[in-house]
């Protein structure tokens, strides 16, 4: 069962966020029968804020998933904060194992940063790592400002991580997924990616980390078969954070949104780069 919360903010809360430094803005088009909504989104897969690379006290490959730093969090929180996105992309975040010392990384960045919260475990509601320690709290999430009109969580029928968020705005419909390691697997869950992108009747964003290790040629059919674009129109690499090869993460967009900006900072508090893209979004009036 997914999780949606509004984190305890009070009326006076949201009205200075909304007040400040805006994360979304819509104001009509002279002489146009539209208007237009600017927003930024950022998503980061951030490995559970265990880090970058592996500790040198961890001798075994892999193991150092196992441990979380509080220090490492903190650093992923002051980043976002400093980019004031209006939605937030997260990818492998704990959600209170023993890893994370108990704490609902969700939680406590949507406190810290001042978001609504939809997160859920990314693996099957019938698969046994939703029964293991530390496996069970592996999980995605969005974050966002206070105008999201619904959540939906979806699953692929195949591969371990099957977890699709649908965030609905009021303008726009935003998918995160995590796809599969294995090529086959990808493949499938392309499809039934594709079937949700043309059942929506508002704009749509996909994004999320595709473990795409040819690259943007490797969903090049998925594309053009669901009218999408990549915002990385240099196809810049996200993977591995210090010397980025790979171009795994992508943000995706559809008909009816502009991209006016794409980044994708280098910092290193995980081992993926964090993508960041502006875009507007045009509605009748």
């Amino acid at each position: 069962m997914g999780v949606y919360r509004d984190n305890g903010h009070s009326l006076a809360d949201w009205t200075a966020f909304l007040t400040g430094l805006a994360t979304a803005a819509v104001f009509p088009s002279p002489h146009r029968d539209y208007t237009v909504c600017a927003m930024r989104l950022l998503l980061y897969n951030m490995r559970y804020a265990v880090g970058g690379g592996a500790p040198a006290r961890v001798p075994v490959p892999g193991a150092e998933y196992l441990f979380g730093s509080r220090g490492t969090l903190k650093n992923i929180i002051e980043f976002i904060k400093s980019q004031n996105a209006g939605i937030i992309g997260l990818i492998e975040v704990d959600i209170g194992s023993v890893r994370s010392g108990r704490i609902n990384q969700v939680e406590e960045m949507a406190r810290a940063i001042g978001r609504y919260s939809a997160y859920e475990c990314k693996y099957g509601e019938e698969s046994v790592n939703q029964r293991l320690p530390i496996l069970r709290k592996q999980a995605n999430a969005f974050l966002a400002a206070p105008t999201i009109t619904g959540e939906r969580f979806h699953y692929f029928n195949t591969g371990i991580k099957r977890l699709i968020i649908e965030l609905e705005l009021e303008d726009v419909a935003v998918f995160l997924v995590h796809l599969s390691l294995k090529y086959r697997h990808r493949q499938i869950q392309l499809r039934r990616l594709y079937e949700l992108v043309t059942e929506s009747s508002k704009p749509v964003i996909v994004a999320g980390d595709f473990n795409t290790f040819w690259g943007e040629d490797e969903i090049f059919l998925f594309m053009k078969a669901a009218g999408l674009r990549s915002a990385n129109v240099e196809s810049l690499p996200s993977y591995p954070a210090r010397a980025p090869r790979l171009e795994l993460d992508f943000i995706l967009y559809g008909k009816g949104i502009e991209v006016s900006g794409f980044s994708i900072p280098r910092v290193t508090f995980s081992d993926h780069l964090p993508l960041i893209c502006d875009f507007e979004v045009r509605s009748s009036q």
